[in-house]
């Protein structure tokens, strides 16, 4: 298994642990410095983002088109994800192309930063 299928094996499981808010696998797979750009401009820590589990909740997650680029000690996944999800119990559907970056720490692969784009609908 190479580098590329163990980041992918990681990504997966992110998603994973993304739509069953399962907030002690966030943990581990987040830096403790990581930081998230939102379609809408909106920055949230590691904190933020675990803590966000407690109004938003995925429905479900689908991830295509994922390329996985290895830089020495660090990874970037980019990939286009369609979610249905629920914010303080209004339904919501997503649509984006998000980048990841992942870097290798001293307790392994970690994700520092997410970066999400709008998709146009159409």
């Amino acid at each position: 298994m190479g580098v590329a299928d163990d980041i992918l094996d990681l990504q997966r499981a992110f998603d994973e642990a993304e739509l069953n808010a399962d907030v002690a696998r966030l943990g581990e797979l987040l830096a403790e410095d990581f930081l998230s750009i939102g379609e809408q401009g909106f920055v949230l820590g590691k904190r933020e983002w675990i803590g966000r589990h407690g109004e938003f909740r995925y429905v479900s997650i689908e991830t295509s088109e994922v390329d996985v680029r290895r830089y020495g000690e660090a990874a970037v996944v980019r990939c286009v994800q369609r979610s249905r999800a629920s914010w303080r119990g209004e339904p919501m559907a997503l649509a984006v192309r998000l980048s990841q970056v992942w870097i290798r720490q001293q307790a392994g692969w970690r994700i520092v930063a997410i970066q999400f784009s709008t998709l146009e609908s159409g």
